[in-house]
C-alpha cells in the first residue's frame, strides 16, 4: 500500500549553531583570565584565535609593559618553577596546588603574564632552593625572648650572625639575596642532595624563618603595598651552610616495634597479608612511607570486599604500622582511608 506522501523529501532536522570552545572568550574576566591561560592554554585548536578575522580580533590584548613577565622569565631560565600570585599581595596563590602546578615553561608563564601584573611566587621545593627569611620586629611590643635579648639581638640579621659566629663561621652574605616590601631580607641557598628539608618558623632562631620543600617565597619585582621585593645580591645561590642545614635537618625518627593488632576469625591467606603488609608499612623508610602505606591498604582492600578481613582490623593494622613508621595518625588515616575505598570499589565480589 502506497501512502500519499511517501514521496515527499523528509524535512531536514533544524541546524545546530556551530560549535563554540568553552574556554574561549570573546570578552574574558580580568582577573582571572592570565591564570586560565597559566593552566590551560589560550583556546582549543578548533577555535583557536587565528582561525579566522573574528577571532583575532576576539583575542585579549595584552599589557603594553609588564615587568613582572621578564621576572618570571627570567627566573624561569634560572630552573626555578614559578605561579602567579594575587597582584598587590604576597597572598595567596592564583592557583590551587600551587607547588605542583608551579613552571619554567616560557610559554606558560607568557601565556599568564602576557594577561596582567600577577606578582611572582617561586615554589622553593621544586626549584631546589632553601631560603633564609630574616625579619624585623613588627611593633614596638614585638621584643626578642630572653635568650636573644641577653645578646642584644634587635633582628633576624642579629640572631643569624650570632648563630654564624657560635659555629665559628662568616656571616652567609654571599648568595643569591632579595629585599623584602617589609625591609627584611631573603637569602636563597641550594638545597642538599639527598634531604628533604620542610618549612620551620623559628627553628634557626628569633625573627628567621625558612621556605623549602611546601613553602614559596615572593620573588623581585614584585609588589606589595608601595614597597616592592628587589635584588641585592644577583650571585648564583651558595650551597646552604653545613651549620644551618645541622640545625635544619630533621630530628630522627623514633622507631619502635609496632603493635600490629591480630587479625581474629580470618582465613590464614589473609591474616597473613596483613601481618606482612603493616609491617611493610612500620619498616617503610623516609620518603616512601605514604606510598608504602597506600600500596598496603589497596592490597588489604580486595580482603575486606571478599569478607576475609573486616575493614575496622586493617584499619588498626595500618595505623599501627604506620605509627611504627613516624606517621601520625593526621597523616596516616585520610591515605587508608582513600585507598581502602577505592581498593574495595574496584573488588566488590560479584555474585556467581
Amino acid at each position: 500500500m502506497t501512502h500519499a506522501h511517501s514521496n515527499r523529501p523528509l524535512p531536514r532536522p533544524p541546524s545546530k549553531p556551530a560549535a563554540v570552545c568553552s574556554r574561549w572568550k570573546a570578552d574574558p574576566c580580568p582577573a582571572t583570565e592570565g591564570v586560565r591561560r597559566y593552566m590551560h592554554g589560550y583556546f582549543c585548536p578548533t577555535h583557536a584565535p587565528d582561525s579566522g578575522p573574528a577571532r583575532r580580533e576576539a583575542r585579549p590584548s595584552a599589557p603594553v609593559d609588564n615587568p613582572l613577565k621578564a621576572t618570571a622569565l627570567m627566573l624561569a631560565t634560572r630552573g626555578w618553577s614559578v605561579f602567579p600570585i594575587t597582584p598587590g599581595s604576597k597572598k595567596p596563590p592564583m592557583v590551587r596546588d600551587w607547588e605542583h602546578r608551579a613552571t619554567t615553561d616560557p610559554d606558560r608563564i607568557a601565556r599568564c603574564w602576557d594577561h596582567g601584573r600577577y606578582n611572582v611566587g617561586i615554589a622553593t621545593g621544586p626549584s631546589g632552593l632553601v631560603v633564609v627569611d630574616l625579619d624585623k620586629p613588627k611593633s614596638d611590643t614585638d621584643t626578642p625572648p630572653a635568650e636573644w635579648a641577653e645578646q642584644e639581638a634587635a633582628d633576624g640579621f642579629d640572631v643569624l650572625y650570632l648563630l654564624a659566629a657560635k659555629a665559628e663561621q662568616s656571616y652567609p652574605s654571599d648568595t643569591f639575596t632579595v629585599a623584602t616590601a617589609s625591609s627584611g631580607q631573603h637569602l636563597y641557598f641550594l638545597a642538599p642532595d639527598g634531604i628533604e628539608l620542610r618549612n620551620s618558623t623559628g627553628k634557626l632562631g628569633w625573627k628567621i624563618d625558612t621556605r623549602a620543600h611546601g613553602g614559596y617565597v615572593v620573588a623581585p619585582g614584585s609588589i606589595t603595598g608601595a614597597a616592592s621585593y628587589r635584588i641585592l645580591n644577583d650571585t648564583p645561590p651558595a650551597p646552604l651552610p653545613s651549620w644551618l642545614l645541622e640545625r635544619l635537618r630533621p630530628a630522627p625518627i623514633a622507631r619502635g616495634p609496632a603493635a600490629i593488632p591480630l587479625a581474629r576469625n580470618a582465613s590464614g591467606y589473609a591474616a597473613a597479608a596483613l601481618r606482612n603488609e603493616s609491617a611493610n608499612v612500620a619498616n617503610a623508610p623516609e620518603g616512601l612511607r605514604n606510598a608504602t602505606l597506600v600500596r598496603a591498604a589497596r592490597a588489604l582492600g580486595r580482603f575486606v570486599a571478599s569478607g576475609d578481613l573486616p575493614r575496622g582490623e586493617v584499619e588498626d593494622a595500618l595505623k599501627a604500622g604506620a605509627s611504627g613508621a613516624g606517621l601520625t595518625e593526621r597523616e596516616s588515616v585520610p591515605a587508608i582511608t582513600s585507598a581502602l575505598n577505592w581498593s574495595i570499589a574496584h573488588n566488590v565480589t560479584r555474585a556467581a
